[in-house]
């Protein structure tokens, strides 16, 4: 119930004064954003194996319902090129009805997961894993549109054991096909970023390749038919949803779930920044989750937020999410006016639309910081998750690229820093400290990093070595936490040193990591006289303990 509270509160403060001049720049900025929505839209239909119509139809149910739901008023939501890569090998496997089924239940993974709170998993994925996992994606998307490129047909599922398929099977590219996806990919690279804030370069492209096959009538592969309906004929009927399916498109779902919520927040994420305002980000996936339910029952295919659609309505002087559903109404009079145009757009030209904006959707910016300042763990996270995205599921490739950072991080952990070293009266001294003269006897280990069950062999190798020496005393306040394995070496040491003759001292040690020290016992072997808040303290306890 507080979903309803919190959205309606929202929707108040978002449309307070709004007027005529606020409703005109979200009409400008919907009519600019659809500029650039309806060629996506078109080519990701069909290069996530189902029909440019299911892209359009996903754009424009996506516009209305999740623009509307939003957790933001500048989310854009439609089909996008990270969830074609999901979607063409589900559809290899399980046809049209595979993709549907599992958006379906994808959107009811996604309510649910809004609805249990989970909207801020995504400060948990470092951004390394996150970039490797958009150049991934980026990858499959370009090298699933060469078959379309260049008018030749691979074999098998996944994008590269189709590039290998050109090997054995042979490759013969169609010229005038390839020639068409050259053309779109040079007007889309040269074209003046000036005019693309008006025309955007793939609507730029596309309309100059129609042109000219108009005139020069080349024998291309086309987009096909455009049907003048939302209600598409290949669309999932309620009636006709097996349970038992589930089972079998449970790890799709949860793969187009997960993408979408990855997506989704991160376009959040970074909008926010663009427009100043902060991303409800479990209310955005229930939008996202309620839009994936209703998509697949019109025939479309699944919808995340768009990060390129959605800064270019900000750019466009987005106001409120009313810019998300004038977008979708313009595209859906595209649908009924320009469909027979839509329908001789050349499958290549498609291609080549999505082979740039492959390109375009590498993070750049963070890929040159992480190699420019030469972080090694920081681009080998970037290899391991865009090597695994590209070879296994997307949704393994997360996983894996978290695993490896969290074991990187143990690893980190494991490398604690003992320095052991003399005492020098100069330096007490300059604190106000006289001691005639320190023993040499008297030697401080100055520990920093957590203390575990990884690092206990290294702190029991390197403190047991101590030669003469007749009073330890440990620094411990660069040590954060300390476990159960820790405090056992802790007291394995302590007996060892006691059988030598060493007394063991304590000094700055957190309040945390004392009262962990006390329950093992370390405490009351040494004696409450023997810690200390600081090292000075510790060091003129000992030399008068030695001088009696």
């Amino acid at each position: 119930m507080h979903f309803i509270k919190d959205y309606v509160r929202d929707l108040k403060c978002e449309f307070k004064g709004y007027n005529g001049k606020r409703l005109s720049r979200d009409l400008m900025a919907g009519v600019t954003v659809a500029a650039v929505a309806l060629p996506l839209a078109l080519a990701f239909g069909v290069s996530s194996g189902a029909t440019a119509a299911a892209g359009l139809v996903t754009a424009i149910i996506g516009g209305v319902v999740i623009s509307l739901l939003s957790g933001a008023s500048f989310q854009i939501s439609g089909p996008t090129g990270a969830m074609t890569a999901i979607l063409v090998t589900l559809a290899s496997k399980y046809g049209m009805q595979g993709i549907l089924i599992s958006c379906f239940f994808a959107g009811i993974i996604l309510v649910a997961a809004g609805i249990l709170k989970v909207g801020r998993i995504i400060y948990y994925i470092p951004s390394s894993v996150i970039t490797g996992f958009t150049s991934g994606i980026a990858i499959i998307i370009a090298l699933g549109q060469l078959d379309n490129f260049f008018g030749v047909t691979s074999e098998g599922d996944l994008a590269i054991i189709k590039v290998l398929s050109y090997f054995t099977s042979g490759f013969d590219p169609d010229f005038p096909t390839m020639g068409i996806g050259l053309a779109i990919i040079i007007i889309m690279c040269l074209w003046p970023k000036k005019w693309n804030a008006k025309v955007p370069s793939s609507l730029a492209a596309l309309v100059f390749i129609l042109v000219f096959n108009h005139f020069a009538g080349l024998d291309v592969a086309v987009v096909g038919e455009i049907p003048k309906t939302l209600f598409l004929a290949d669309r999932l009927s309620l009636a006709s949803l097996d349970p038992s399916q589930f089972w079998d498109l449970f790890v799709p779902a949860f793969s187009i779930a997960a993408l979408a919520m990855i997506e989704s927040l991160l376009c959040g994420a970074s909008a926010g920044k663009m427009k100043n305002e902060t991303i409800n980000g479990d209310r955005e996936l229930i939008a996202q989750g309620i839009g994936n339910i209703l998509i697949p029952l019109f025939g479309g295919v699944p919808a995340t937020a768009a990060i390129a659609r959605t800064s270019v309505a900000i750019k466009a002087g987005c106001e409120t999410r009313l810019t998300g559903v004038f977008h979708a109404v313009i595209l859906l009079l595209s649908m009924f006016v320009l469909a027979p145009v839509m329908s001789k757009v050349p499958l290549s030209a498609l291609a080549g639309i999505l082979i740039v904006t492959a390109w375009r959707m590498n993070d750049w910016e963070n890929i040159r910081f992480i190699f420019s300042h030469k972080f090694k763990t920081g681009m080998l996270k970037f290899f391991i998750t865009m090597a695994a995205t590209v070879v296994l599921d997307l949704t393994q490739a997360i996983i894996i690229g978290v695993a490896f950072s969290t074991f990187m991080i143990v690893v980190k952990l494991t490398d604690i820093d003992i320095t052991i070293a003399d005492i020098e009266n100069e330096r007490l001294e300059e604190i106000g400290i006289y001691i005639p003269k320190v023993s040499k006897r008297i030697r401080m280990a100055y520990l920093t990093g957590t203390i575990f069950f990884a690092v206990t062999d290294k702190l029991k190798s390197q403190l047991s070595e101590l030669g003469n020496t007749e009073v330890l005393i440990l620094s411990m306040r660069g040590v954060p936490v300390i476990d159960l394995s820790g405090i056992q070496a802790l007291l394995e040491l302590q007996q060892e040193l006691s059988e030598e003759e060493v007394t063991v001292m304590l000094s700055s040690v957190q309040p945390k990591v004392l009262e962990e020290l006390r329950r093992g016992g370390l405490i009351e072997r040494i004696g409450e006289e023997h810690v200390f808040d600081s090292a000075e303290l510790a060091i003129v306890r000992a030399q008068k303990e030695m001088e009696e």
